[in-house]
């Protein structure tokens, strides 16, 4: 009955570390340097776009490291169309169809949208797909797809 009784306990205590883990591995965002900015080359806000067309992603005072590496001052970019920044910027972006992440540390993509006004807009994040902190975010800009 002791063995139960010890057994249990022990099956108790590390249900309740593994439920924990979660909460204990939960990590501070990585800083960002001052002055630094994200920003889209092109196309310009308020420009008209034919299909496919090609978006260029300018950074200032950080560095370009593909996901994964843990670099000071560095990340890398996503792209948000037509949405804007999730709400909790301590937890890493997702990967939809309305953000799109550049891990391998590209700065320029090209794309193809129904015709019609899109909005298009830069987050930077960290290693871990993480925006850093301060969040290092464009400016949303507005463009039209021709038809």
């Amino acid at each position: 009955m002791r063995t139960l009784v010890v057994a249990t306990s022990v099956l108790a205590t590390a249900l309740v570390a593994t439920l924990a883990a979660p909460c204990a591995a939960a990590q501070e965002r990585t800083p960002s340097p001052h002055g630094a900015k994200v920003f889209i080359i092109s196309p310009k806000n308020g420009e008209t776009v034919h299909n496919p067309f090609v978006v260029k992603f300018g950074l200032k005072g950080m560095a370009i490291a593909p996901a994964g590496t843990k670099a000071e001052n560095s990340g890398h970019h996503h792209l948000l169309i037509d949405t804007d920044p999730p709400a909790d910027m301590a937890a890493p972006l997702p990967a939809t169809d309305k953000i799109v992440h550049f891990g391998k540390g590209q700065t320029e993509t090209t794309l193809t949208l129904p015709p019609g006004k899109h909005t298009l807009q830069l987050e930077f994040a960290d290693y871990v797909h993480i925006p850093h902190n301060p969040p290092v975010i464009s400016k949303k800009i507005t463009i039209t797809v021709a038809p």
